[in-house]
């Protein structure tokens, strides 16, 4: 049996924990719903030991090309795509970046995805916030869903946007964990190593979506394209949410991370295995890549040693570069081509 939006239903669970005391074969029931149901002591308290959650993102590029993307997997083997004259430049990518990867808006116009886009965040947070949280103030909720976009894959400061909102840090705090049960925004938090210097202990939070982000900042693809710093916020974003969504189906299980310290080296991601292998992505939104744009990867190769297995920059230009032992400058489309 399916049943959708089992929030809505709580008093169903009961009925579902009797039959599966008596019943305990699995594959009896799906249950979905479009707010993080763990967040929900009605449903995460029924049934405890008894069900095995699943996140479903919008799609990833390989969902909609019909490739099963194992760039995560085969950079922990050390490999890389070894691509050579794709096309360059930001140009060929804004459509996917402003397309993202949302089913409903595949092949729309820019007209149509805007309102798709519209119809979507109104029907989230008209629908769905009353399921996961009890919110005085919608509009607060929205307002931070913006400010949140206008900053997507920086550093967040609770206090920076509350000052911007009017807002108290902890009000924006925990309104930013409810845009996360929407599946609205993702937080990844900062990767903790002994690595001799102090690492910066803030979050990172990004918009789930390139195309939804496009949408948040009025991007269209030829600002994208003519305009560096915006096109360096939608690409880092795009390539972290890529890569959350394949991390889905990697053959072991990771986890994203990013990574800053004192000394203003960073990388911004980080994936780690259970065993501590560590890849590292930093992402360029330039496609001509310098030596420069791998010290962070440098570091973390040269302090963690056999743990890192491998760094890569992603880049707007044409080709496969190699940059030194385990380390290498990949276009963007390697993630999923």
């Amino acid at each position: 049996m399916a049943i959708d939006e089992i929030q809505r239903a709580p008093e169903l669970l009961l009925a579902i924990k009797r039959r599966l005391d008596v019943n305990q074969a699995r594959g009896q029931f799906l249950l979905t719903g479009s707010a993080n149901i763990l967040s929900l002591p009605t449903v995460a308290d029924a049934l405890p030991g008894r069900v095995e959650y699943l996140t479903l993102w919008p799609l990833s590029q390989g969902e909609i090309h019909g490739l099963r993307e194992r760039f995560i997997d085969d950079l922990f083997d050390g490999r890389w795509p070894r691509l050579t004259a794709v096309a360059a430049g930001r140009r060929p990518l804004a459509a996917t970046l402003v397309s993202g990867g949302y089913p409903e808006a595949q092949g729309r116009s820019a007209r149509g995805r805007d309102r798709f886009f519209s119809s979507y965040i109104a029907s989230i947070i008209d629908r769905d916030l009353d399921d996961v949280a009890n919110v005085r103030n919608v509009q607060n909720i929205e307002r931070l869903l913006f400010a949140i976009a206008a900053r997507s894959g920086a550093l967040t400061s609770f206090h920076g946007i509350g000052t911007d909102l009017q807002v108290d840090a902890n009000t924006v705090r925990a309104h930013t964990k409810i845009l996360e049960d929407l599946f609205l925004v993702r937080q990844l938090r900062p990767w903790h190593v002994n690595l001799g210097s102090r690492q910066i202990k803030s979050p990172k939070t990004y918009v789930v979506d390139s195309g939804l982000l496009a949408h948040l900042i009025g991007a269209d693809e030829q600002r994208i394209v003519a305009d560096g710093g915006v096109a360096g916020t939608m690409l880092e974003s795009f390539v972290a949410m890529e890569l959350l969504r394949q991390a889905g189906w990697a053959e072991r299980p990771v986890e994203l991370f990013h990574y800053r310290d004192k000394r203003q080296r960073e990388v911004n991601l980080i994936i780690e295995r259970r065993d501590g292998h560590v890849v590292g992505i930093e992402v360029k939104a330039g496609a001509t890549p310098r030596p420069g744009d791998f010290a962070g990867l440098r570091h973390l190769r040269d302090t963690l040693g056999d743990r890192f297995k491998a760094g890569v920059v992603l880049h707007t230009g044409a080709d496969t570069i190699p940059f030194g032992e385990r380390l290498a400058a990949v276009p963007v489309s390697g993630l999923w081509s």
